[in-house]
């Protein structure tokens, strides 16, 4: 088990990686302006990490993780319908993707297109944790037909599929733009897909 101080360490900098390379992207960010960054020596870094690609993978998972838990604590609230539970995670996501800079809040936008062919660990992570934001929401889907507060026409996981590939699609567009206007549209596309 790795001694506290160094696991601080580590996700220093993984934390640091995150908020810098949302608003550079992967390649354009070299491991010594993390490193600077997170006020951490140079030449500790492969005590942390194994190779670059390593440390993206790492990067990834962990960012995955807070988003999940984030995610989670928003869509597990007691009481709101799965309806007003999805809207509210709907709502999270249009305030939390800034079109200049979200501070660690969108890496899944701004690295996905660009590391799924320079890493295939990175590829990897994406992948898995891209599939694990399908899962919740097919899952809150799946309630809100218990509950009656949705009304949808075919299966709770392709609808999923659907709003998470919209969402993702409107948040890079938004980004080009530089205009929210994607984003307002899917707001309402959402709401009509789920027959609210």
């Amino acid at each position: 088990m790795p001694a506290a101080g160094s696991t601080d360490t580590r996700r220093s900098i993984l934390e640091t990686a995150q908020r810098i390379m949302s608003r550079k992207g992967y390649a354009a960010v070299g491991i010594n302006e993390v490193l600077a960054e997170a006020k951490v020596p140079k030449g500790s870094f492969y005590h942390y990490f194994a190779s670059k690609d390593a440390f993206g993978e790492a990067m990834m998972k962990s960012y995955f993780h807070e988003y999940l838990a984030d995610m989670d604590r928003v869509l597990d609230r007691r009481g709101p319908s799965a309806a007003e539970r999805l809207m509210a995670y709907w709502q999270q996501w249009y305030e939390t993707q800034s079109l200049d800079d979200c501070h660690g809040r969108c890496l899944a936008v701004k690295l996905g297109a660009e590391v799924a062919d320079l890493s295939e660990s990175m590829r990897l992570a994406l992948k898995d944790g891209t599939t694990a934001i399908i899962d919740r929401l097919e899952r809150v889907i799946g309630e809100g037909l218990q509950d009656g507060s949705l009304a949808i026409a075919g299966d709770a996981r392709s609808l999923a599929e659907v709003l998470y590939d919209m969402w993702l699609g409107a948040s890079v567009l938004a980004k080009i733009h530089r205009d929210r206007g994607r984003l307002d549209t899917t707001v309402v596309a959402t709401r009509r897909l789920l027959g609210l």
